[in-house]
């Protein structure tokens, strides 16, 4: 892709009124738009980066079994008055009636709707276990919409369902889905706890939270030095000292149901003795928009963002500082494309000061710049970003470096 032709429109200064690092440079690199408060568009380079996040999520949730489905974003409000969760949820949810008259909502979360769903197709305990996910905007009316992305009026999540016989079902996949969460944040380049939690307004008998430590956090946990450990009391139980405290951001939350949902809208199976029983269900959630500002917040510095490898928009932009060069840097791109990297050049008529700035602030892993070194000698110069080590290579060279192990495996940073 060349800069040129690319929707890219970054900011040189700060907007104003905004709180947060990551919403200030998402917005500054022209990842996201706001529409109004709690509500945004999502860019070209938002965009690239969103199904970045979404297609590693989905390989983990595939890896155990899960299957992908798209449920509506509308919902008759009937079905929330099934589980009295209308009343629970009433002062977020979004209302209306359409032209029936029917009461309507726009959906802030799926537990009542996909249990419908298989409590329409499963009868029999041979068709258990299954688990079902999806990647979907939900909506809620959030009273106070902050921080850009980490608290808005919609919000894109993964939300995934288990259906199983018994308890020792749900618990085979509770700990499969523990397991693919951490290995997402993981590969997200997130640095993230996992800790056991309360169950709010989704209920259910057990549930652990994935949480990343960021100064934007609206959760609250204390840290001991000592042990290395997370709680929520003020004094560390194993070595009795005062701890710190540490704001987080959630990331993810996965429940143990039970028969919550399923005992009440009727979602039974017949056991091997022709037995009815409640489906025993879990659910497990990830605030997939929410991930895009917990990185950033996690991965800046003051010149701007600092993307991991496997969710940057492009993995290398090359900086053409003489026209002479674009079809030299032409050459170079279509020379690593084959190898699967995904090439911004930057060919625009601009100074190399606003290129380096703007290559910096956007946060490609890797800076290529071919300019008066590459004219006199033939030499590329290469800038880490996460680093700032910098090398001058020929092309041979260059094409070692990136085809490298310590350099496959500095993908996953």
């Amino acid at each position: 892709m060349l800069y040129s032709k690319a929707f890219i429109h970054t900011l040189k200064e700060d907007p104003k009124d905004i709180e947060a690092i990551s919403h200030k440079l998402l917005i500054r690199g022209s990842y996201i738009y706001t529409v109004s408060s709690g509500i945004y568009a999502y860019l070209p380079l938002g965009y690239k980066v969103l199904n970045k996040i979404s297609n590693i999520i989905r390989k983990h949730m595939d890896s155990i079994g899960a299957q992908e489905l798209l449920m509506s974003a509308i919902q008759p409000i009937e079905l929330w008055k099934k589980t009295n969760r209308d009343k629970d949820l009433k002062d977020i949810m979004f209302r209306f009636k359409d032209r029936k008259n029917r009461e309507l909502c726009l959906g802030p979360t799926h537990e009542e709707e996909i249990t419908e769903i298989v409590k329409k197709y499963i009868s029999s305990y041979k068709q258990l276990p299954t688990v079902l996910y999806q990647i979907q905007v939900k909506f809620r009316d959030e009273p106070r919409p902050r921080f850009g992305l980490m608290r808005g009026c919609e919000f894109i999540m993964k939300d995934a369902y288990s259906f199983d016989i018994d308890q020792s079902g749900l618990d085979e996949i509770y700990n499969k889905m523990f397991f693919a969460y951490k290995e997402i944040f993981k590969e997200c380049g997130i640095n993230f706890i996992s800790m056991e939690a309360d169950t709010g307004f989704i209920g259910g008998t057990l549930s652990h939270e994935f949480m990343a430590e960021a100064l934007i956090g609206e959760d609250i946990l204390f840290y001991c030095k000592s042990c290395n450990n997370y709680f929520n009391e003020d004094i560390c139980p194993n070595c009795n000292i005062k701890l710190e405290e540490r704001r987080m951001i959630e990331l993810g939350h996965i429940f143990k149901l039970g028969t919550k949902y399923s005992q009440i809208q009727g979602a039974f199976f017949l056991d091997k003795d022709k037995k009815q029983k409640p489906i025993i269900m879990g659910c497990y959630g990830i605030g997939v928009s929410r991930l895009l500002p917990a990185i950033i917040e996690q991965n800046n510095d003051n010149k701007g963002i600092i993307w991991p490898k496997n969710v940057a928009p492009y993995d290398l932009v090359i900086l053409v500082l003489d026209n002479n060069l674009l079809n030299d840097a032409l050459e170079i791109k279509d020379i690593l494309i084959k190898k699967n990297f995904e090439i911004l050049i930057d060919d625009r008529n601009e100074s190399s000061g606003v290129k380096f700035n703007d290559a910096l602030l956007l946060g490609f892993p890797y800076i290529l710049i071919l300019g008066k070194n590459y004219l006199n000698s033939k030499k590329i110069d290469l800038e880490i970003r996460k680093t700032n080590e910098k090398l001058s290579l020929n092309k041979e060279e260059l094409l070692n470096f990136l085809n490298a192990p310590n350099f496959c495996d500095s993908k996953n940073v």
